[in-house]
């Protein structure tokens, strides 16, 4: 399956098949033609035989390897892997291939959009997470200070290429945590994807889970690049989510974050009640005990922030959603 996505910055397709992570470098230069060298960036939690598969088709590249973690979004190992490529002098000919999950992309990603004023990169996402969403859209960032990413800069990848079969090597809480952000998409932009959660196994379904996923957040992100406007709604729970996060220390993963924090905010109680049984199905977390004031202290300094008021997300029917202006005192009260 190929779903296109045409942005101002650039066009490119998302390309979804099982199996194709053997034939993803042949895909590449076919597709792409690259001029020149290819970098290949995968973290230490991404299964060898997926690194050698790509590998492989890409005629073994160099590889740049990143600790797993949130941790690996900072400053510091930024700067390694911008040093890394000036080291075998990359440059504006070169392409980085990404392999991995939102981590991995997210870090090369920006090391793509910033070196040497921007190269091409190919996203091969490998986890629910980053098949589902942080994949395409072209968003990429570190994070600094404890702030999650805080540094970044719109930058699209020039193809996403989607193997749901590395899925198979994914622990279950990280499969859950993904899907967490596919619940945020049936909940904004199609019920019907929601309903999947609320009646069927989801793993029987995880190829339209994904495919579905994808079209509401292209539908989005190519009405608003940037940002500006209608795409604030794939921040659904995420201004709680990611104060939570950051609160927590590494404690939840992102999904489940995520999940919380679309517990904290939606406000109609029969919405509340259907999302707080399909987290318990996923196995989700629905709250924490992190300590309100420092949760509000964490969202007054999140990048979306303004006049000590927030854009935050608010659902009042299942596949509709709104953004709403809210003051900090509101929500204290919601976390309250």
């Amino acid at each position: 399956m190929e779903i296109n996505v045409h942005t101002k910055q650039r066009d490119y397709p998302i390309i979804i098949e099982r199996g194709i992570l053997a034939g993803a470098g042949e895909l590449i230069y076919a597709r792409l033609m690259p001029a020149g060298q290819i970098f290949m960036v995968t973290d230490s939690g991404v299964p060898e035989c997926w690194q050698e598969q790509l590998a492989a088709g890409l005629g073994d590249p160099d590889i740049y390897v990143v600790p797993q973690g949130e941790a690996s979004k900072c400053m510091k190992v930024y700067e390694e892997l911008l040093t890394w490529l000036a080291d075998r002098k990359a440059s504006r000919k070169d392409m980085i291939v990404a392999l991995g999950g939102g981590v991995v992309g997210d870090l090369a990603g920006f090391a793509a959009a910033t070196y040497m004023r921007g190269i091409s990169y190919v996203n091969v996402p490998t986890t629910a997470l980053s098949q589902i969403d942080s994949s395409i859209g072209g968003k990429t960032a570190i994070d600094l200070g404890g702030l999650k990413n805080i540094v970044g800069a719109f930058h699209q990848p020039s193809m996403v290429i989607i193997d749901p079969d590395t899925l198979t090597t994914l622990p279950p809480r990280q499969l859950a945590s993904g899907l967490a952000e596919a619940v945020k998409s049936g909940l904004i932009r199609d019920a019907e994807l929601f309903r999947i959660f609320e009646s069927d196994d989801c793993l029987e379904h995880i190829d339209e889970i994904i495919e579905r996923s994808l079209l509401v957040k292209r539908a989005i992100v190519e009405e608003d690049e940037n940002e500006s406007s209608v795409r604030k709604l794939l921040n659904f729970g995420h201004s709680f989510g990611h104060a939570y996060e950051t609160w927590n220390a590494g404690r939840y993963l992102h999904g489940e974050c995520v999940a919380m924090g679309m517990m904290s905010v939606l406000q109609d109680e029969e919405i509340r009640s259907r999302l707080s049984a399909v987290l318990s199905r996923l196995g989700l977390p629905k709250s924490c005990d992190a300590d309100p004031n420092g949760v509000l202290e964490i969202m007054t300094s999140d990048k979306k922030a303004a006049g000590g008021r927030i854009d935050i997300v608010q659902v009042d029917k299942i596949g509709q959603a709104r953004i709403e202006n809210c003051s900090i005192e509101e929500l204290g009260s919601m976390l309250r």
